[in-house]
């Protein structure tokens, strides 16, 4: 089985950005996808307060929420990582962008906490599914020396799209009201032109899809084996996600609520944790090429516990600044090599489906977060109960990436790029 190895570099003189440029379409269409999922999943964090209000429920409840927003991109990472293999990565992609667009919408039109729920729900599931496929198709389709930076530069998608939800709110929520920024998230919709016109499907699946067909007996079950690089990439992913989590779900509201900030003023602490994201993401890719994934994870984690303090509980706002810009330059920042990361991790022909499984085991690791933080913080302080979960995931997702997972004959790895700690 040719696995992601199988496509060699052009030249090995060239960097990885000159191996990049002739996939700018792809690159650029996963990082649009990763962008737009961010607009319009952030647009619910900035606005916790006012839905909420609008409501008639707390912040423990609009926690929920978010929960409910998770348990959909598990089933949406689930369910069309398996459409990705079956159908093409392309397809499933243009699918997922239209599906989150329109609960997007929807989320505009919704008046009661109940409908809240299911359309937050329905919403996760494109989510999902996005992400799961565009994902892979990046992956399969670039060059190996490449994919770390195009890892990193698809993850960046996020922050960029982080950085215009918070630019348009402080300009559309004092005026419009929380249900303009759901009615904005629709734009999305146009990318799948975009992916259906200018879009390559992934060279990988197509070879697969090409090949003679195999006796019934002897076709591989479309699943994935829970070996140790499997075990390890799910763990990996939940712990992951909780943690950075932490990190950002309630920021916004921590600015409004604790700190006493308005929208306006919200924003440029929100700038320089995407502004330090967006230089880090890429900065990160090229350091893994460089020192390794694990050396990378290490030190990105030990910044960002000493960094959390200031991040939530400094009162001068250069203070404030300042740690912010830090935790998106490494906090978030390690983002960068998730595709990459798990990639190595499942074989071709199931790859999308374990990645997405890998996925939807982090949206589970959110959903958690949006449950304990608002519950800690209603005990201890919402700065406090931030804490906290960020120190104790950034320890449990270094256990896990210590661990070395074995290569062994005959395994479903073999054939495939060695997986990198």
């Amino acid at each position: 089985m040719s696995g992601l190895a199988a496509m060699p570099d052009d030249d090995d003189s060239l960097s990885p950005l000159m191996l990049l440029r002739p996939y700018w379409r792809v690159t650029l269409a996963a990082f649009l996808g990763w962008f737009l999922d961010a607009f319009d999943q952030v647009a619910l964090l900035l606005c916790l307060p006012d839905i909420g209000k609008s409501l008639g429920v707390g912040l423990t409840a609009m926690g929920l929420v978010i929960t409910a927003q998770s348990v959909g991109r598990i089933l949406g990472n689930t369910s069309w990582g398996w459409l990705s293999d079956r159908y093409g990565r392309k397809l499933t992609f243009m699918i997922g962008v239209l599906w989150f667009a329109a609960f997007s919408g929807f989320t505009a039109l919704v008046w009661t906490y109940l409908g809240m729920l299911v359309v937050q729900f329905l919403f996760g599931i494109g989510f999902g599914g996005e992400w799961t496929a565009s994902a892979s198709l990046l992956m399969e389709s670039v060059p190996p020396r490449a994919r770390s930076l195009a890892s990193s530069i698809m993850m960046a998608g996020y922050e960029c799209g982080f950085f215009a939800a918070a630019a348009v709110q402080a300009v559309v929520l004092p005026y419009w009201g929380w249900r303009a920024m759901f009615l904005i998230g629709v734009i999305p919709a146009i990318l799948a032109i975009f992916i259906r016109r200018d879009v390559a499907e992934s060279p990988v699946w197509l070879r697969l899809r090409s090949m003679p067909p195999v006796p019934a007996a002897i076709r591989p079950r479309m699943g994935f084996r829970l070996d140790g690089a499997a075990i390890q990439a799910l763990l990996f992913m939940a712990v992951l996600q909780f943690q950075n989590a932490a990190i950002y779900s309630f920021y916004p509201t921590l600015l409004r609520k604790v700190q006493n900030l308005t929208p306006t003023e919200v924003f440029p602490l929100l700038g320089c944790y995407c502004l330090g994201s967006l230089v880090g993401k890429p900065l990160c890719g090229l350091l893994a090429t460089r020192m390794g994934e694990r050396t990378v994870f290490v030190t990105y984690f030990l910044i960002t516990i000493m960094d959390i303090w200031p991040f939530t509980s400094a009162t001068s706002m250069w203070v404030l600044a300042g740690a912010a810009l830090v935790m998106g330059l490494f906090g978030n920042s390690v983002f960068a090599l998730v595709p990459h990361y798990l990639s190595q991790r499942f074989p071709s022909a199931n790859r999308s489906l374990g990645m997405g499984c890998s996925y939807a085991v982090a949206a589970l690791g959110q959903g958690v977060c949006g449950f304990v933080v608002p519950w800690l913080g209603g005990q201890w302080g919402l700065p406090q109960a931030i804490e906290s979960s960020v120190v104790i995931g950034t320890f449990m997702v270094a256990a896990v990436i210590s661990y070395q997972p074995p290569t062994l004959p005959g395994s479903h790895m073999e054939g495939e790029e060695s997986i990198t700690p």
